[in-house]
């Protein structure tokens, strides 16, 4: 069957493009390496945030955050959460001129009509509603007590406020249980039995809670599920989702002013006159708030809009304002992407929009890829660096400086790779005689199926033969001295000069693996390094830079291994502090004469067992050029005047360099 493959513009809907841990942990290399601390460099990208691999880019929790308190400030700036009662005062108004019109109106047709009896009732009659609708008190609380019971003239007023009156009890209701607003929206005799049946009943599931017994969850619901769109599939999730509902009433309370919360309370009483009613709503609503006390009670909101809210809208605005808080809560301290993975992703595309919640899902995963792929691993409560991770990170630190360098500038000086050694250099030859049989098998299938058009069995001629090319086996042996006093990353050199060792042991391991690297680092002392600790080394809080003991450390640690011997080292000071006869460390600045004395004192024991000593210097101060072009007369190594943007072409193309260099040397012999 023949394979075919189908191919088309990209409009933006396609999926494939992955976020793959490898892209993750090249985006985190350099802090790596400059801090040492993987947990902080993933906070730091989460902040930031990063082009994902499809030119996506992924925005970080800084701008998710400030997405959030715009937000907050605008909704704030746009409505007034104190304002409920404007619509209801304007609709009252209303039907009250209304009233009054057809009180004038039928007192002006008793007058026309002749009939003294009609005329002198619509008089009396006029008169009582004047004196009571002159009467009604200003609060509207008191407006709706003194219209409940009053005989409306006009049938149209009448209408109008009874349907006000029972859209405000719904409101009430529902404000308090806002996903309930379907099942709360009747409010005839019957479904208001049927709601105080089901605040009852959840009540005393409570009560059974609290006294230790199990309540009969399911057939709650199979009773009342209709009052609960949300469909919880336990007790605890729906008291959760009630609490949520509760809590932003609560949180329009608080954003109301005193009067305007009494005025709200007594027109609930008016309105909801059913004392059985008001008991099981306070009940529930104070054992809510025993069990989910964080629920954000307390909370309130001052808002500057001139746009008045019905009361649900209100509900809804500050239920919005809670959810924003919230999330806003949940970003502001995580600590890991993990941490994000609690954020509901509905509720991140209401607030934050698709792109928003696309980018917190891509944050989630960061430290999970990661460890999926086995770059890293959880170690007592951090994110650390596997084996394959430190070698990983080394990589990418070879490949960015080897990006700056083209293969002609690393290949200055043409050589013959071919050799005798042992060395496999991944290229292959027709097979002479007197050539290492290390034979290469596709290449050596391939020329026969060439030669002969395929078929099986695979017919091999003595021509088809090709061999592995070998480069002669050179060993070195390698001490590098990075200086980590605190001067470093003071002058921006830090970052540059870890890196390049980063990359140098990242070369050896994979290049030269039979090359001896030893790493020390070296401040106001010295102290010898495993490789796999590079990732997590950061700078002394220090000053001192002690190169005396650094070459002594270098010397003993070269001592009895064969081959080419070198000290690289990368500084950007003169020699501050040497140790004393006793090992205590001693710094002085500018530098004294005795410390001066003593590390070059080491340079001539590293010269007398032919160790060669190559500088690289990010700070060509007079003081320091001075010192070394002494250390380089005694030594005869090599002195190197870098800027932290070169110090590792530098490094690399120069031991790459003595690496061809002795293997020319190793041919001629």
């Amino acid at each position: 069957m023949v394979r075919g493959f189908r191919y088309s513009r990209w409009d933006g809907t396609q999926t494939g493009f992955e976020l793959e841990a490898d892209d993750i942990l090249s985006r985190l290399t350099d802090d790596v390496i400059y801090h040492g601390d993987l947990d902080a460099a993933l906070r730091r990208l989460m902040q930031s945030g990063f082009q994902g691999p499809d030119g996506e880019q992924i925005t970080g929790l800084r701008e998710l955050l400030e997405r959030l308190r715009r937000r907050r400030r605008e909704e704030l700036a746009s409505n007034d959460l104190g304002g409920v009662f404007s619509e209801i005062a304007r609709h009252l108004r209303e039907i009250v001129a209304q009233e009054r019109s057809a009180v004038d109106r039928a007192e002006r047709e008793a007058q026309a009509s002749g009939d003294q009896r009609r005329r002198e009732l619509a008089d009396a009659a006029a008169a009582e509603r004047r004196i009571r609708l002159d009467l009604l008190p200003s609060d509207l609380a008191g407006q709706v007590r003194g219209l409940l019971p009053y005989d409306f003239a006009s049938d149209e007023a009448g209408r109008r406020f009874e349907e006000l009156t029972e859209r405000l009890r719904q409101q009430l209701l529902q404000s308090r249980f806002n996903q309930m607003a379907g099942a709360l929206a009747d409010t005839s005799p019957e479904q208001m039995q049927r709601t105080k049946d089901m605040l009852s009943a959840l009540n005393a599931m409570l009560e059974q809670r609290a006294r230790g017994e199990e309540p009969d969850f399911d057939g709650f619901m199979r009773q009342f599920g209709e009052f609960f769109p949300g469909d919880p599939q336990t007790l605890d999730e729906l008291l959760e989702q009630l609490a949520a509902q509760m809590a932003a009433f609560q949180s329009l309370l608080n954003s109301m002013t005193p009067r305007q919360r009494a005025e709200l309370q007594r027109l609930a009483e008016q309105l909801l006159d059913d004392v059985d009613l008001r008991w099981q709503l306070d009940q529930l609503t104070r054992n809510v708030q025993d069990m989910f006390p964080g629920t954000g009670w307390e909370r309130g909101y001052q808002s500057s809009g001139q746009d008045p809210l019905g009361l649900l809208d209100a509900v809804q605005l500050v239920d919005r304002l809670g959810q924003l808080d919230q999330l806003e809560g949940l970003l502001s301290g995580a600590a890991s992407p993990g941490a994000l993975a609690e954020v509901d992703p509905d509720v991140a595309r209401e607030l934050l929009g698709d792109d928003g919640a696309r980018s917190l899902e891509h944050l989630a995963e960061l430290a999970r890829r990661l460890e999926e792929a086995g770059l890293t691993e959880r170690r007592e409560g951090r994110t650390e660096l596997t084996p394959r991770g430190l070698r990983r990170v080394g990589q990418n630190a070879l490949t960015d400086l080897f990006a700056r360098l083209s293969r002609d500038r690393l290949g200055r000086h043409p050589q013959d790779r071919e050799g005798p050694g042992h060395e496999r250099s991944h290229e292959t030859k027709p097979y002479e005689f007197g050539d290492p049989f290390n034979l290469n098998i596709e290449r050596t299938i391939r020329n026969s199926l060439q030669r002969t058009g395929g078929g099986v069995p695979v017919a091999l001629d003595p021509a088809d033969f090709e061999v592995e090319r070998t480069e002669a086996l050179t060993r070195a042996s390698t001490v590098l001295l990075l200086d980590l006093s605190l001067s470093m990353p003071m002058r921006d050199n830090f970052l540059a000069a870890k890196k390049t060792a980063v990359a140098l042991h990242a070369l050896m391991s994979s290049q030269f693996p039979s090359d001896y690297l030893g790493i020390v680092g070296f401040s106001e002392v010295a102290r010898a390094m495993r490789p796999e600790q590079l990732p997590e080394v950061s700078w002394d809080f220090v000053f001192g830079t002690n190169m005396q003991h650094a070459l002594l450390l270098a010397r003993r640690m070269l001592a009895g291994r064969t081959g080419t011997r070198q000290v690289i080292m990368i500084t950007d000071g003169e020699p501050t502090a040497h140790l004393l006869p006793d090992g205590e460390p001693v710094f002085h600045y500018p530098p004294t004469p005795e410390t001066v004395d003593a590390t070059l004192a080491e340079v001539v024991r590293c010269t007398r067992e032919g160790i060669r000593i190559n500088t690289f210097m990010l700070d060509a101060t007079p003081h320091l050029q001075a010192f070394v072009e002494k250390m380089s007369r005694i030594n005869r190594g090599r002195v190197f005047f870098t800027t932290p943007g070169t110090v590792g072409d530098y490094v690399l193309v120069d031991f790459i360099d003595q690496k061809r260099s002795s293997r020319r040397r190793g041919r001629s012999a």
